[in-house]
């Protein structure tokens, strides 16, 4: 069993920056695929940003050049910094351990955490 606890989000105003973490316990998870996603009310579950175990990352075009995902493997824990902020950033963002089928999908992902709210104002 691996746990995720994610941490790090909160009110911003528009334009400004977070970073999220994700501390992974119960398992070594540098050797798999990790992902963000964020979930907003009334919307489905979207893949964000996520990595590869070989540190290669994909961005959804909502995010990229704005969030940059890293790991660091001898804290057992993922990031995702995001930057420029806008109100249509909120929702609750949720980190999780891929197994396998599509890397974009989060049927596709076995272990998630809590989730962490991320509320932009305008």
């Amino acid at each position: 069993q691996v746990q995720l606890v994610e941490s790090g989000g909160g009110l911003v105003q528009a334009g400004g920056s977070l970073r999220l973490s994700c501390a992974a316990s119960g398992r070594t998870i540098s050797t798999y695929r990790m992902g963000w996603f964020r979930q907003a009310p009334g919307k489905e579950r979207e893949l964000v940003a996520r990595i590869s175990s070989g540190g290669s990352t994909y961005y959804a075009a909502s995010v990229k050049g704005r969030s940059t995902i890293s790991r660091d493997n001898a804290k057992n824990t993922v990031y995702l910094q995001m930057n420029m902020l806008k109100p249509e950033d909120t929702a609750v963002y949720y980190c999780a351990l891929y197994g396998s089928g599509s890397y974009d999908s989060a049927h596709s992902y076995g272990y998630w955490g809590q989730g962490t709210q991320v509320t932009v104002s305008s």
